[in-house]
């Protein structure tokens, strides 16, 4: 492979922490014990092609392999392609197929083999607009021709970037050069299908268990809706040593989440969270306390958005608020006056530090030369400091009333909406109002709480620029800086656009400055260290001009489990509905056996990464 080629498979196995060779043999089978849960939420589809819920796409996953996978430690490693390499130019990648991977029935019993024309298939059937596939989309991003496909614009589906070259050999090519795409493979726009089942199963494809193929780890062997459903270890499967747990029982219980408990108590299930109003009754039971443990974190990031384009109601004054959020000292006094450790009281009582973070880009999601994206640059002194700094927040507040004299209104209206739904959220708000205003004084704001039903929440408050400030919250779709930075990029989602406008953020050519970082961080697709310090200093301007206030990454909280900590597979959106490698233990997980298999996990994780890193 020429340098440059060489060079675009480096930066995308650095984004990942993979390589393509040298994957170290499946250790000797682990002993482990059936996982048993409940649930209150029914799948309403097992097409994978089509449905965009992680709960359905995390059950496909469970059931199908796709091109590479996410291991426990976080370590990008082939799947169902044993090698790759990609062109001088980053546009076109060459997948190998392993060879002898069976599709099998819901009964087990082989149907076809596995190759490449699978992964055609698959993406010509989601991107023919009657199939209504709601994951299609994710391809648009990547995949030459595909939207235009989608959209009709081309009719011949030769011209999208998905080729089967032979049996085992399966080949895309990209519009333009994607460092990370080997991370957007674990979604399920890029899972196969058999063509000739899909086309016998026709419309009733996924509508049940037995309409379905299976070449993963588990097969679906049980699927009765408003009752149960079994996953049974798929005996054929091709990395079947990895799979320690042999069956997955789910039953419907519509209070799910609130006799879990109690079922965990009676030995009926392996799991169940612990929310925060029963965590106290837990913690004070000495024959209960012993059971508890930390619930993992997510990649879901949480912050404080400022609206920079307010739609609220005329009694909350809304043109006073276009004015002073377009003053980024008032912004400022908001950014250093948020006790942000106060609010996250309301959900983590006991150990509220855990979940706080000073980024958005939440620390352990990518590195690049052994270096944590939020020790890069600008980024590594806003990781390293707490937000709450109340003489900053009264030093900005003072030069914000100075600025914005005769100009804004005070005390500033400030409408903070919260989902009622949510008794954490319904107190993190008040602890905000409380706070915000004793520090500033009631003066300078009124935070103003107000309560929405939890149906279309989002699209009544922040989708409709019914607030001032709101707690907000992102994912990634892929494993790379762009996954959050990229949020914010104007025009990139309804979601974000009130930032588009900012007016003190305008060039001379009424552009948005804060775009025209990120598309020159988005033009570096060769140098992996460059790429990341122009994400990093787009990152931090964002933080330092206060547009956001970042809070928390999601997750967390408390549960009683006897799932082993930290044994299933990594994953960006469907972390802990993954089984491959996970085990099940004959006991509950106390917190300081969690603390001591977390430590030993992020020995585990550096040495891997180190190690793929620098293959």
């Amino acid at each position: 492979m020429k340098k440059i080629a060489a060079t675009f498979l480096l930066l995308a196995l650095v984004l990942s922490g993979c390589t393509s060779s040298n994957v170290p043999p499946p250790p000797a089978a682990v002993e482990s014990g059936d996982y048993y849960a409940v649930y209150s939420g029914e799948l309403t589809t097992l097409n994978y092609l089509v449905t965009s819920t992680t709960a359905e796409a995390g059950a496909a996953a469970n059931c199908v392999d796709g091109l590479v996978e996410y291991d426990n430690l976080g370590v990008l490693k082939p799947a169902l392609a044993e090698s790759w390499e990609v062109s001088p130019d980053g546009l076109v990648w060459t997948f190998k197929i392993r060879p002898g991977v069976k599709w099998v029935t819901w009964e087990g019993k082989e149907y076809a083999e596995v190759t490449a024309q699978d992964w055609v298939d698959a993406m010509k059937y989601m991107l023919d607009p009657a199939n209504a596939s709601r994951v299609a989309n994710f391809a648009f991003t990547a995949i030459k021709n595909s939207e235009e496909y989608f959209k009709g614009e081309i009719t011949d589906f030769s011209e999208v970037g998905v080729k089967a070259l032979d049996k085992y050999t399966l080949q895309y090519t990209l519009k333009a050069p994607v460092p990370y795409f080997l991370t957007m493979l674990t979604w399920v726009t890029f899972f196969p299908v058999n063509g000739q089942f899909l086309a016998e199963a026709g419309e009733k494809f996924g509508v049940d268990n037995k309409n379905l193929l299976y070449c993963g780890p588990y097969i679906l062997t049980v699927f009765e809706p408003q009752n149960q459903r079994v996953f049974e270890k798929n005996e054929t499967y091709w990395d079947k040593d990895h799979v320690y747990i042999k069956r997955l029982y789910y039953k419907y219980n519509k209070e799910a989440g609130t006799l879990a408990p109690d079922l965990f108590l009676n030995g009926e299930i392996t799991s169940a969270g612990i929310s925060s109003s029963i965590i106290a009754d837990w913690m004070n039971d000495p024959a209960r306390k012993d059971l508890v443990s930390p619930a993992p974190t997510s990649w879901y990031s949480y912050f404080y958005l400022f609206n920079f384009d307010p739609r609220f109601e005329e009694e909350y004054e809304p043109e006073n608020w276009r004015i002073v959020v377009n003053n980024a000292n008032f912004r400022r006094s908001i950014f250093y006056a948020l006790d942000r450790r106060a609010a996250m009281l309301t959900s983590e009582p006991y150990d509220p530090d855990r979940r706080l973070s000073n980024t958005f880009t939440p620390r352990m999601f990518t590195n690049v030369d052994g270096v944590d994206f939020t020790d890069i640059g600008p980024m590594k002194e806003i990781s390293s400091r707490d937000s709450f700094i109340p003489d900053e927040a009264l030093k900005y507040r003072d030069i914000a009333k100075q600025e914005l004299a005769g100009k804004a209104k005070f005390p500033v209206k400030m409408p903070m909406p919260f989902n009622s739904s949510s008794s954490d959220w319904a107190n993190r708000v008040q602890v905000i109002e409380q706070q915000l205003e004793n520090l500033l004084g009631s003066d300078y704001i009124d935070v103003i709480p107000i309560s929405y039903p939890p149906t279309n929440f989002l699209t009544a408050s922040r989708r409709s620029g019914m607030y001032a400030i709101q707690e907000c919250n992102a994912g990634p779709g892929f494993v790379d800086p762009d996954a959050y930075t990229g949020v914010f990029m104007p025009g990139n989602s309804h979601l974000w656009s009130s930032f588009e406008i900012a007016t003190e953020y305008m060039d001379e050519d009424g552009k948005n400055v804060y775009a025209k970082m990120i598309e020159e961080a988005r033009a570096e697709v060769l140098d992996a260290r460059r790429r990341f310090e122009l994400f990093a200093e787009a990152e931090a301007f964002l933080i330092n001009e206060a547009v956001l206030i970042p809070y928390a990454v999601g997750g967390g909280g408390y549960q009683a489990t006897k799932l082993m900590p930290f044994s299933q597979p990594w994953s960006l959106s469907l972390n802990g509905m993954l089984f491959k490698y996970a085990r099940v233990l004959d006991h509950a997980v106390s917190t300081e056996e969690f603390n001591q298999i977390y430590e030993q996990w992020l020995a585990d994780r550096e040495a891997a990464l180190t190690a793929a890193a620098g293959q």
